[in-house]
């Protein structure tokens, strides 16, 4: 059994939390162990939690389409959550729920070690940043300990309220070329003075 497949076995028989007791299925995450992109939501819903997979209702149908435009597919990157268990009626994660699941998702970055990681919502952003608003770091590609962090809303998000879709979609247009390394991180732009992506 490989290290990963390891993992995917604690995760599902985890019982570390509360969230355990409730869950159909946890939801480790899936895709692409080579992956330039990991993406890190809040939690599983409804959906996820029947199926055990990430992202499989409508906010993962509008993540689908938003890899489709700038040419990508879910096997060609890795999903994931910060928690791997459904909260209740979907509320929000507990920090208490966060803190227990987060060795998981440390080991899932180390194993896949990708070129950017994106952060779906809030709640991800904040593991790396806890400081600053997502409204305010959103779309802005920034260092943290040698990983490239790419914060945008988190696509329900974006189903509530057409104004951040429009927001999101443009941040996913920036995604090829931050790849590719075209880009000048947070910290470089603030020195600029300057808080908008500089994409080169």
């Amino acid at each position: 059994m490989s290290e990963y497949e390891q993992l995917i076995r604690q995760i599902n028989e985890c019982k570390l939390c509360a969230l355990s007791q409730k869950r159909n299925l946890a939801v480790p995450g899936e895709g692409s162990l080579n992956a330039d992109i990991v993406f890190i939501g809040e939690g599983p819903g409804f959906y996820e939690d029947q199926q055990g997979r990430p992202f499989v209702g409508a906010a993962g149908q509008l993540l689908e389409n938003l890899l489709e435009s700038i040419g990508f597919n879910r096997e060609d990157v890795y999903i994931t959550n910060m928690v791997k268990c459904r909260p209740p009626n979907n509320r929000d994660p507990l920090p208490g729920e966060i803190v227990e699941c987060r060795p998981y998702l440390d080991r899932q970055l180390e194993i896949i070690n990708p070129k950017v990681i994106v952060t779906l919502g809030r709640y991800s952003f904040a593991k790396f940043f806890p400081g600053i608003p997502i409204s305010k770091g959103r779309g802005i590609p920034q260092k943290w300990n040698n990983l490239l962090i790419y914060p945008v809303y988190h696509p329900a998000a974006a189903l509530r309220n057409g104004k951040f879709r429009s927001v999101l979609e443009r941040d996913f247009q920036g995604l090829p070329r931050i790849l590719e390394g075209k880009f000048q991180d947070a910290n470089q732009a603030e020195n600029d003075n300057s808080r908008q992506i500089k994409l080169f």
